[in-house]
Formats: C-alpha cells, structure tokens, sequence
C-alpha cells in the first residue's frame, strides 16, 4: 500500500508536470493566427501611424498576420468594438487617452467601461500644439485670446471627437483665459486638420506629428506649443505656458490595452514583446520621425499611468463643466 502511494504521488507529479509543460507550450503558441489591432479613428492619424509601426514589428517577430483595423465612426465606437472582443489576445486595441481614461465621466451611454480594458503598454507620447488657420486675424495666444474676449462664441475649435485630448486642452484654455468659445468635434484628426486648412474652423490642438508638417508647407499656422516646455521640432515657437497661462499642459499619449478578463499573464507576455519592440534603434527612429517619444513600462506602469491621466483630466472636466450632448 505504501509502495502504491508512492507510485500514486510520482504519478500525480509528472502528470502536473506535464500539464504545466502543455501550458508553457501553449503560452509559447501565441499567436497561432492573425491578431487585429483595434484603432479607434480613421486612417491618417497619429494613433493609425503608430498602430502600422507596432503591427509591422510584431508580425516580423510572431511571424504570424497583425491587422491594423480602421474604426472611422470615433473613439467609443472603436473602444466598445475592442471592448466587446473575446479577450485571448487576438484583438488589441492601440488608443490616445480618452476610451482608457474619462470616457464614462463624459458620456452617460457608452458600451464599454475604460477601468474594465485590461492594461497591456505605454507605447508613445507627443506634444500637442496650437494650431489655428492661416487667415486667422490673431497672431499670437494673447491676441486669439483679445480677439475670443471681444468675440464669445465666435471662434471654433476642432477635436477629434467629444472628449478627446484636444476636446479638453480646448476647455482647458476657455477656463484659464475666461472666454468662450465654440467646439466642433470631427470623427479623428484628419478630417479636422482638413477643414483647418479650408479656413472652416479656427484653431486645433493637434499633434506635433500632423501638424508640424503642414505648418511647414505654409497650410496653417502653430501660435505655440502645449507641452510644459518647448520642443527640439518647433523651437522658434513660444510654450502656451509661456504666452501667459502658467500650468497649462496638454499632450497626447497612445497605449495598448486588451479587452475586459484578457489574463494577467498574456497581458504580460504581449508587453514583453512590444516593450523589445520599441527598444529597436530603427523603431526608435522611426517613431522619432513621427516626433513621438517612445513610453517604456510594464502592464502596472500602464495601469498607474492611466489612473494619474484621468485624476488630471477629471479635474479639467469638473473645473470646465464639460458635458457631452
């Protein structure tokens, strides 16, 4: 009896072994077929240019399909389409703040919760900048400032969608300088910065990636910068902060994220191989020509990262009172 208890616990033992080991190999399977990365705003964004550099880099080093996949109707339809996916690490979502953040403090009727998405990488951060339309009677912040007072309502502002970043950083300016003005809310960046050029809205605080390019080429003009400092790509242009609004601070981070239940130990495991990703001198090159700044962390720096960027944009909700229609 001894002999066969014995047995019975080797017996048992190699069998957790080897159910250990089939786990190990399935970790070590993943991806055994194409992984969709959710982008929540249409093709020509920022967002989409970092989601294409990510996709193609883990689809050399999986050796298995990487889809970037274009949602054009905004950032929760694209957030509740990721949200909604079955979480074994086939469909990701790539995304600027607002779907990991302060989502439900802006719309009452959302499907998805930003708490519930599951932590994956800090991928990129970018200044955003003051851009406005060249004709454009104001040359400067504090004259577009004179000219919003002398003219509440009057002057409009893009984002890329209620409640985004440049939604916000808009609000964030109506509180500090004490006027009014008007938002216009786009379905992403590109359609935005369009109209900027046609002359049909009045100011955007985008990206330096889209607009740097343009301010250039003379298709519209850069008043300043809203990082806390000014940046290497613009240094001839004042800081917002600088043009009489101490404080003000609005840039634009991307991150991935995986849908709610995703497990803890894939989230880790994709992190490791996005995290080698960006590490890449060539990668690195590449994001710097976008002017993105790579964000290095693991699924906790994530998580921490996200909770500090919806206690700082929170605040701008409630000092702003900001409502969604």
């Amino acid at each position: 009896m001894k002999r066969y208890r014995v047995l019975a616990a080797i017996a048992g033992g190699l069998l957790g072994a080897i159910v250990g080991a089939a786990h190990g190999m399935a970790q070590e399977a993943y991806p055994t077929r194409r992984v969709t990365i959710v982008v929540p705003s249409p093709a020509g964004s920022t967002t989409d240019a970092l989601a294409r550099v990510v996709a193609e880099q883990l689809q050399q080093k999986w050796g298995s399909p990487v889809i970037v996949e274009n949602n054009s109707r905004g950032l929760n339809a694209g957030a509740e389409q990721a949200s909604r996916a079955t979480p074994d690490g086939y469909t990701l979502l790539v995304s600027p703040p607002l779907p990991l953040t302060v989502a439900n403090l802006l719309y009452r009727d959302i499907g998805y919760q930003p708490a519930q998405f599951v932590p994956i990488a800090l991928l990129a951060k970018i200044p955003n900048v003051l851009a406005v339309r060249n004709s454009l009677p104001a040359k400067d912040v504090k004259e577009l400032v004179a000219f919003a007072k002398a003219n509440p309502g009057k002057l409009t502002y893009a984002s890329q969608g209620a409640g985004s970043t440049a939604h916000l950083s808009g609000a964030q300016l109506e509180v500090r300088a004490g006027i009014k003005m008007t938002h216009v809310p786009y379905r992403g960046s590109a359609p935005a910065l369009n109209d900027l050029i046609a002359g049909h809205i009045d100011l955007f605080f985008d990206t330096l990636t889209t607009s740097v390019p343009l301010y250039r080429g003379d298709k519209i003009r850069i008043m300043a910068v809203a990082s806390p400092e000014r940046v290497d790509a613009v240094k001839e242009l004042p800081t917002v902060a600088d043009s009489g609004f101490p404080g003000f601070r609005s840039i634009t981070w991307f991150a991935m994220a995986g849908p709610p239940k995703l497990p803890v130990a894939l989230a880790e495991r994709i992190n490791r191989d996005v995290v080698e990703i960006l590490q890449r001198p060539d990668v690195d090159k590449r994001l710097r020509e976008l002017r993105l700044d790579p964000m290095i962390g693991s699924p906790a720096d994530a998580a921490k990262f996200f909770a500090e960027e919806s206690e700082l944009w929170g605040g701008v909700i409630k000092e702003a009172q900001v409502t969604i229609p």
